[in-house]
């Protein structure tokens, strides 16, 4: 099982050719999109790079196959919800889901955005903020081919040092990953899964009222991660230097991108959609 969240496709901080290289390169029995995978609040007609589509056309590969994938909604994808309960075939559109382990244990998931007071009293306030954060991404990408390709130094993450940096961002962070816990014991639940603040984490929260693994899936336009459950046993992926060298070597022998017309109508024969 694989769990993916906050992918934020439709935005200029979407690492989707990342993205693609680590699903080609598993093979799932179960997918859990945990939120914020299209970014509908920062969608714009102009930018949809084919990267971006191809990550589509890859998922809905997947659903096709009969690979049982669940559609968490998240607050950047919140339009979906008008849509929970809905399946078609592999697919469930849901807020949450319990899934029953193979080591006999319950795993609560849900993107996290009912516990952010900005979400919830202001969310004019949070949208705001959204645009911010994807214009820190291009100034960090800006700066980044500055590090490297003119000061031959490494990637810096200037929203990473902003969290660790500035105390209410350490406490909200803090704060979500607690109440999440706290709920999660009370309703008996052995893990607590979430996206939606992009910090990927496996760790114990222990209360008065008992104990549970709280895990974060984490992002795709700073870390790069998901979580993965395999043999009973939980951990997180995070794509690597060696990850990225060998994604350059593999796209050298590739054909040249194709541009999304191409794509869609590869998608719509591989689904006999347009012989219906």
């Amino acid at each position: 099982m694989v769990v993916i969240s906050d992918i934020h496709l439709g935005t200029y901080g979407c690492h989707a050719k990342e993205l693609l290289h680590y699903l080609k390169s598993i093979k799932p029995g179960i997918v859990v999109l945990n939120g914020d995978i299209v970014d509908v609040w920062q969608f714009s007609k102009t930018y949809w790079p084919g990267s971006h589509m191809k990550v589509v056309k890859h998922l809905l590969k997947w659903i096709g196959n009969g690979t049982k994938t669940y559609y968490v909604t998240g607050n950047h994808d919140e339009m979906l919800r008008r849509f929970v309960g809905m399946k078609m075939g592999a697919l469930s559109i849901v807020n949450k889901v319990v899934l029953n382990l193979d080591d006999g244990k319950k795993a609560w998931i849900f993107h996290g955005d009912v516990f952010d007071v900005t979400m919830q009293y202001s969310r004019w306030l949070a949208k705001l903020g959204s645009k911010g954060y994807d214009i820190l991404i291009l100034i960090n990408r800006f700066v980044n081919f500055i590090s490297q390709k003119i000061l031959k130094r490494g990637k810096l993450s200037l929203s990473k040092k902003i969290k660790q940096s500035v105390k209410s961002a350490v406490a909200f962070i803090n704060n979500f990953e607690q109440t999440s816990a706290e709920i999660g014991i009370q309703n008996k639940y052995d893990y607590v899964i979430c996206g939606h603040i992009h910090h990927p984490e496996i760790k114990t929260i222990t209360t008065e009222a008992g104990s549970i693994t709280y895990m974060n899936s984490g992002d795709w336009v700073e870390n790069l991660s998901s979580l993965e459950y395999t043999d009973g046993e939980w951990s997180i992926y995070q794509f690597s230097k060696f990850d990225n060298e060998k994604m350059k070597m593999e796209s050298k022998v590739e054909e040249k991108d194709m541009d999304n017309a191409k794509i869609f109508n590869n998608m719509l024969l591989e689904f006999n959609l347009n012989h219906q």
